[in-house]
């Protein structure tokens, strides 16, 4: 197993929804599914960086982390307002619509949302 990441989910059904959307802008599909818990890779190859979404272990409700936050790479500017176009359409809140942060670096332009549970992620263009 590769690096990977989990997000808790309050409606795991909704949340693989906004999460096949959002991450289709980039090209990342699912590549492992089983009860309570998928997984997305870029090209669905399960390859590299892995985002899982799935029901908490313990079976309490799912929260954000105060201060966490998952980052997603984007090739273009385009790229970014179609991430944060489909995060919104399927059901996750702005944190901040695309656009510079020169304050991050001369070239980065990045939105930031949550998604249904909660969770805050970003989408970022540095070229």
């Amino acid at each position: 197993m590769s690096v990977y990441a989990t997000v808790g989910a309050l409606d795991l059904d909704r949340s693989n929804a906004f999460y096949a959307a959002v991450l289709a802008t980039i090209g990342w599909s699912k590549h492992k599914e089983f009860p309570g818990w998928s997984a997305y890779s870029e090209g669905g190859k399960g390859e590299g960086f892995t985002l899982w979404v799935c029901q908490p272990f313990n079976e309490e409700p799912a929260s954000a982390g105060n201060g966490a936050m998952i980052g997603f790479m984007a090739k273009s500017r385009a790229a970014v307002h179609a991430f944060y176009e489909a995060a919104i359409a399927s059901g996750g809140t702005d944190e901040g619509g695309p656009g510079p942060r020169p304050q991050y670096g001369p070239d980065w332009y990045s939105a930031y949302m949550r998604d249904p549970a909660g969770n805050k992620i970003s989408i970022v263009y540095d070229g």
